[in-house]
């Protein structure tokens, strides 16, 4: 296992994975702290070559745990008596060589949080605070001796040595389990036990069994073998590293005499002998792997959430974009005819051949039967192209206002709701995009807890609602616009009608456009021909056209439906458009009417639809797009870098 490598892996994913979580607000603030800290302590800080073995004494209360630690160094280092609890500590035994390289000793006790201190009364022990270390040359140079205070030591679910005894056991890379006859079959002791040596990689143990000297070597064993099964299950045997019984005895009781341990099977040598004759090596690679299987488990499990909640988060902000694209269309249902006809109408005339605009000039061109017509053209034209400022009809106005007070409305409800609701026939590609990905939402296993997008089919007509879940991501940006005076934003909003009815440059520069597009496509025989072919052999294609425009009138109820590009990558939207009748003259065809104008609506609608869609996203959307936005933006990376090392991990395992 190349650890070099490995080592700058497992720093990434321990930077990306919290990052990660902390983006996208998956709730597993728990899981992944409990994560975190198994990489610090358990892999990161162990990947040096020369990383001491870490053995473990623990147990219950008054188990004899430290009389084990003083009986193996030989020294009466960590106090000893009757009472259960005595030691809040964790007491740490090093060889002096090992703690010479202080880089080392700084690796060993990165996963107390605190640097350690020397020994020096025994009484330090019995109050709560850092670990604290002794050097003894009886300590094996490549392990590290721990003893811990007893981890049942209180009632009722309040162990008062928990939380230290079980930190300092997620940082062990062996255990010396201590029982006794009274808790040898203690589940709850063992669960716990267990829960340490196999809850992230699967760590070995040997089992120390105070027990009545009367007891039989059979029924020791069978008494160890309970407690290996609870620990291990059925593969016990292959994790306990040797199992030992030193006897009940009022001196060593008393601290006058240490602890003699002797092996129950007789294929175990002698404790001391156990522990130097430990392939470190070995059993260091053999658990790092089974750490990092583990940990790897854990954190494809945190990027397939990450994965899922990305999708998610993409689907709400897809699904607000929608709607707000129908409530910006919802709020330009009226096309100011006389306004938007009359610029093109000059800029038509305006760009006239000099041959048409002779004809102007006389009528002895044409013939008394469409003279009539040219006059009746001419009245419209001159109307229309007069130079002073034409303001758009006073029910125009009001109906553009009481469009935009509706779809502001229900946009602004949509924003701030928990969950989105968008509708589109299912032969729409809106529909379609729409059904693509919600399916790739709910084909993840695991959603992160947000309520799953539901679809609904509304009407015999085929008609989809799409119901989306707004994204933890935004949900303090919904809060800072539900707390905004929402009477006021409105009024800005009305206040800044009037850019709506205006024509601005960029709808001057594409009707010039327009006009030129039109032109190129003209002959003396156009489509218009197809209407007024009678006429067509003497009034130049030009001057039937201007008269189109000039006196196109659908009446008052009639539209134009205008296909347009989304304002969001979407296609295929459509607008109904309706023109309120403004001339008073002879109708013209409908289909002739949506040829000629409807390029000319679509080229408004286009430049009117980023007008209200800034306004819109100024007052109501922007703040809660830019978070989604950037959330997806920055996730992407990581969770690409995340993929990548997950990868890499799994075939650094395999080298």
């Amino acid at each position: 296992m190349p650890k070099d490598h490995l080592y700058g892996i497992l720093r990434e994913l321990r930077i990306n994975i919290p990052q990660i979580a902390d983006l996208l607000k998956l709730d597993r603030r728990e899981d992944i702290a409990a994560w975190t800290h198994i990489v610090d302590s358990k892999l990161i800080t162990r990947l040096s070559s020369d990383f001491p073995i870490m053995a473990t004494i623990c147990g219950g209360g008054s188990s004899g745990k430290s009389t084990l630690f003083n009986s193996l160094l030989g020294n009466n280092f960590s106090p000893v008596g009757g009472s259960a609890g005595i030691n809040r500590r964790v007491l740490v035994s090093a060889n002096p060589k090992l703690v010479d390289q202080k880089d080392i000793v700084s690796a060993l006790f990165e996963p107390f949080g605190c640097v350690p201190d020397l020994l020096r009364d025994q009484q330090d022990l019995t109050t709560p605070g850092c670990p604290l270390y002794i050097m003894s040359e009886n300590t094996p140079e490549s392990l590290l001796l721990m003893d811990t205070p007893d981890f049942d030591t209180g009632a009722k679910g309040t162990y008062i040595n928990r939380d230290v005894a079980k930190q300092a056991l997620e940082s062990s890379d062996i255990l010396i389990y201590v029982f006794t006859n009274s808790n040898y079959n203690n589940r709850e002791n063992t669960d716990f036990i267990s829960d340490m040596l196999t809850g992230i990689g699967m760590r070995q143990c040997f089992l120390v069994y105070r027990t009545y000297p009367s007891f039989e070597k059979a029924e020791v064993l069978n008494h160890a073998m309970t407690v290996a099964h609870n620990l291990y299950g059925h593969d016990a045997d292959q994790y306990v590293l040797g199992i030992y019984r030193t006897d009940e005895d009022n001196a060593v009781a008393a601290g006058n005499q240490y602890m003699a341990l002797r092996p129950v099977r007789d294929e175990d040598p002698s404790f001391m002998n156990a522990l130097k004759t430990i392939d470190f090596r070995s059993l260091r690679i053999e658990l790092l792997s089974s750490i990092i299987k583990d940990v790897l488990s854990k954190t494809e499990d945190f990027f397939e959430q990450g994965k899922t909640s990305r999708l998610e988060l993409a689907l709400y902000l897809d699904t607000l974009q929608t709607a707000q694209s129908l409530c910006v269309q919802e709020a330009l249902q009226h096309f100011p005819i006389d306004v938007v006809v009359k610029r093109f109408t000059e800029i038509w005339m305006a760009t006239d051949p000099s041959y048409v605009k002779a004809m102007r000039k006389t009528g002895d061109w044409i013939e008394l039967p469409f003279r009539v017509i040219f006059n009746s053209a001419k009245k419209v034209r001159d109307k229309l192209s007069q130079t002073e400022h034409i303001d758009p009809p006073e029910a125009f106005v009001d109906k553009i206002e009481e469009d935009l007070v509706n779809s502001v409305n229900r946009m602004h409800a949509m924003a701030v709701n928990p969950d989105i609701s968008v509708s589109s026939t299912i032969k729409d590609p809106i529909a379609q995009r729409m059904l693509d990905a919600v399916e790739m939402v709910r084909s993840e296993k695991d959603l992160h807890g947000a309520q799953p997008p539901r679809v609904e089919s509304t009407d015999e007509m085929g008609t989809l609602t799409f119901f989306v879940a707004a994204h933890p991501v935004v949900f303090q940006e919904q809060e800072k616009l539900k707390d905004t005076n929402w009477k006021l934003v409105l009024q800005s909003i009305l206040a800044r009608k009037e850019v709506i009815v205006e024509l601005s440059e960029e709808i001057d520069r594409e009707l010039k456009s327009l006009a030129e597009s039109f032109r190129s496509q003209m002959g003396v025989w156009t489509k218009i021909r197809q209407t007024f072919s009678a006429f067509l052999n003497v009034v130049p294609a030009t001057v039937a056209v201007t008269y189109i425009l000039s006196t196109g009138d659908p009446i008052g109820a009639a539209g134009i439906k205008v296909k347009l590009t989304g304002m969001f990558g979407l296609h295929d939207l459509y607008a109904l458009v309706a023109i309120p009748a403004t001339t008073g003259l002879k109708k013209a065809d409908q289909k002739q009417l949506d040829e000629l104008l409807g390029p000319i609506v679509k080229a408004w609608l286009t430049d009117k639809l980023k007008v209200v869609k800034a306004l819109f996203e100024q007052e109501i959307t922007g703040a809660i797009m830019r978070a989604a936005n950037d959330a997806i933006e920055v996730s992407d990376d990581m969770l690409n870098q995340i993929e990548l090392n997950i990868e890499a991990c799994r075939k650094a395992m395999m080298e």
